[in-house]
């Protein structure tokens, strides 16, 4: 199947406008072709999403996003992946719902959103009944956001810069700051529409947006006008994650610099009393010992190869 949307790809806010549909690849490195690159049950996100027994985390190939200090490289940047089909993909959802997942973690997957529109209709028809997750960079485009609004549940987003100068420099997006804002603002219309945030009695998410913010070292005066503006769209409406895990890799090791160490605990600290003066209540932090990459799943294809869904067939 083809899809219109990648006649000429408008779906993230490069516009980049890529004929992914004749072999094209977007600025995202992402052609027609659906490539994912592990499948499996993960326990590093937030305790709301993650709980004690994982969230079902899918991972696509591609971003629009050229972030120097990515942990995900190879993945976002490299290529890693399968090509898998949609009736693939809404399979590995069935088969992580069957494992005991608590959500659909989909990780940065809208350079991908006709695929995963027409693989959550088969998994739906199959008998997946879990909350879904749009785990994003927070590099969208509003009408993409406002596209998915009835098929996500749970918006876990990033806010990475306010000064589009540190975003330039870092990620290749002066703009991130302003399209973090429009997109952050719909995501909390769609919640709104939803009935707001919705929590289960184990603390389990299942409407709700959680905003992550990774404070880089060196960049902590950033991190504070970045919180300031997240609580001036959505206030304790959402969950706030800020993160220490920063590590530096080969690339940012090289270069020098502030991104060549860890972050400080001071630093750390700054911008954690900064979120309690703001005022948020549902605030996630870590504690010592995060600057790892224990973190980062090994991307060897776990989960990706099998059979694909039979609803509707014979």
């Amino acid at each position: 199947m083809t899809y219109p949307e990648y006649d000429s790809c408008e779906l993230c806010p490069r516009r980049c406008h890529a004929r992914r549909n004749e072999g094209k690849a977007g600025f995202c490195g992402a052609t027609s072709t659906l490539r994912v690159a592990r499948s499996a049950l993960h326990f590093w996100e937030e305790p709301p999403i993650s709980g004690e027994a994982g969230s079902g985390a899918i991972f696509f190939t591609g971003c629009p996003l050229r972030c120097v200090f990515c942990q995900n490289h190879e993945i976002s940047q490299e290529g890693f992946g399968l090509e898998v089909s949609t009736a693939r993909l809404a399979q590995m959802m069935i088969e992580l719902q069957e494992q005991g997942a608590l959500n659909i973690n989909l990780v940065t997957p809208l350079h991908f959103a006709p695929h995963i529109r027409e693989a959550l209709s088969l998994a739906r028809a199959a008998g997946l009944c879990l909350p879904i997750v749009c785990n994003t960079s927070g590099y969208e485009t509003v009408e993409s956001v406002r596209a998915m609004a009835d098929l996500v549940d749970i918006w876990l987003t990033d806010w990475k810069y306010e000064d589009p100068k540190v975003a330039g420099s870092l990620s290749a997006v002066k703009d991130y700051p302003q399209v973090a804002a429009g997109a952050l603002a719909e995501m909390l219309a769609s919640l709104r529409r939803a009935g707001g945030r919705k929590v289960d009695d184990e603390g389990v998410m299942r409407h709700g947006i959680i905003v992550r913010h990774l404070v880089l070292p060196g960049h902590v005066s950033d991190s504070l006008r970045v919180l300031d503006h997240v609580w001036q769209i959505c206030g304790n409406e959402c969950d706030l994650s800020v993160m220490n895990q920063y590590t530096p890799n080969e690339r940012c090791r090289k270069a020098g610099g502030n991104l060549a160490r860890a972050l400080s605990n001071v630093e750390y600290e700054m911008v954690l009393d900064h979120a309690d003066d703001l005022g948020f209540e549902n605030l996630w932090w870590q504690q010592g010992g995060t600057v790892s990459e224990s973190f980062v799943p090994g991307f060897d294809a776990t989960g990706v190869e099998g059979p694909e869904v039979s609803v509707g067939r014979p």
